[in-house]
């Protein structure tokens, strides 16, 4: 008999044996459960010391873990599992996205893990509702999409977060900025600057969010909105943390962004931080900003800053019918600072742009370039993020707030000559 068949046979022994149990028995009461039947097992059949001790962690980690995802989740070279019903996992590793053998033992196997890990968020997966987001405890963001939705199967799509939150500096060491650009964008968090970072799914928005929350004063009350809660500001100590709440089966309690926002402004915040806009909360992001909030950050999709502002347009004009050129004012005297991430084919994760926004042109939102990358080799990840030799002109809270200037952080890359008889080009 293989070792496969032992665990596979432990594993139903042993949930006969719980069910039956009195009271909620420990995890140090359920691991001595399975040693115990391990060994008596070993004795008949031949099991190494090592079979042991991983048949003891696989069958743990079914009854009090993530079953065979476990080994996966504690992988720190993987940064997402992806279940495509119970026999097709993928994971990504270092960027770059493969199969590993591991299946479930059957789909009802699958389903019950996934209904354990939204109930412990309160959340609610079923046919009538099958799209759920939910969180592991260690911050990890997790989605559900179940049949008849989902032709193949239960999906389980488990997004990992660092265990200690990125610094700017840790991210320069990976690649993804320029030392310069990170102090630019350190003052700025702290000359209380409204940044806004946009990216494509899987650009890393949310840990480059983190990263730069990680400067925000300790002074300062700081409350962070978000669908689930991703966000680790371990280093804040006057911190609140709200998430949003679906409706219930009759359709009510629901609790949206909006909703959030709202009352986040009457619990006299220094900062607010939006994880991420996708609607009309855009408005009500914009507008906080906009009330003597600085300091702000937020997260969106977009394939480009200035696709990104268009999309903020379109999110603005869903929640309230106003004419565009007020709502490109109320975007530009909102934000001040935008930065872009793109991932790249080698799996790279980089800024690819830094602006500052201006005043509204006629028929366009105003944008200062501040960094710029310039791509090189060909899967475009070898490149380096460059200022452009401009300086933001807005300088006002770098006055301030901020113990540099942002001409300190952008040094001019090459002298600026003004034509005679006009205005340089800014």
């Amino acid at each position: 008999m293989g070792t496969d068949t032992v665990v596979h046979e432990l594993k139903q022994e042993l949930r006969n044996r719980l069910r039956s149990a009195p009271g909620h028995l420990s995890d140090a009461e359920i691991r001595e459960m399975i040693e115990e039947e391990v060994f008596k097992a070993a004795a008949k059949t031949y099991m190494t010391a090592s079979s042991q001790a991983t048949a003891v962690a696989e069958i743990f980690s079914a009854f009090r873990g993530l079953d065979i995802l476990q080994p996966l989740m504690d992988d720190p070279e993987i940064t997402e599992v992806m279940v495509n019903g119970p026999d097709h996992l993928f994971i990504e590793r270092r960027g770059k996205t493969e199969p590993v053998p591991q299946r479930f033992e059957s789909r009802e196997r699958l389903e019950d893990l996934i209904q354990t890990i939204v109930g412990q968020v309160n959340r609610t997966v079923n046919e009538a509702s099958p799209i759920v987001d939910a969180r592991l405890p260690d911050g990890s963001r997790v989605h559900v999409v179940l049949p008849p939705i989902a032709l193949n199967g239960p999906i389980l799509t488990i997004r990992k977060f660092p265990q200690s939150p990125m610094r700017l500096s840790d991210l320069t060491a990976k690649g993804t900025l320029s030392d310069q650009a990170a102090a630019f964008l350190r003052d700025a968090v702290e000359a209380k600057c409204n940044i806004f970072v946009s990216g494509g799914t899987g650009s890393g928005k949310t840990t480059f969010l983190n990263a730069l929350c990680q400067y925000i004063p300790r002074e300062e009350r700081v409350i962070t909105i978000e669908d689930s809660a991703e966000l680790q500001l371990r280093a804040i100590p006057n911190l609140v943390s709200l998430e949003t709440r679906n409706a219930n089966a009759e359709g009510r309690g629901e609790l949206s962004m909006r909703h959030l926002i709202r009352a986040a402004l009457r619990m006299r915040p220094n900062r607010i931080i939006v994880g991420e806009v996708r609607g009309g909360e855009a408005l009500d992001m914009l507008q906080a900003m906009n009330t003597g909030h600085d300091g702000s950050l937020s997260t969106g999709h977009g394939n480009s800053i200035a696709d990104m502002l268009g999309r903020l347009e379109t999110m603005v004009l869903t929640a309230m019918d106003l004419p565009i050129p007020v709502v490109r004012k109320q975007i530009a005297s909102a934000i001040d600072i935008m930065v872009h991430l793109q991932r790249f084919r080698d799996g790279s994760r980089k800024v690819v742009e830094i602006s500052e926004l201006t005043e509204p042109a006629p028929g366009e939102l105003g944008l200062r370039p501040l960094f710029r990358y310039r791509h090189a080799g060909r899967d475009g990840g070898g490149g380096m993020l460059e200022p452009t030799g401009e300086a933001p002109i807005r300088t006002w809270k770098w006055e301030l707030f901020s113990p540099g200037t942002p001409s300190q952080a952008c040094p001019p890359v090459k002298p600026v000559v003004q034509p005679s008889g006009g205005v340089g080009n800014g």
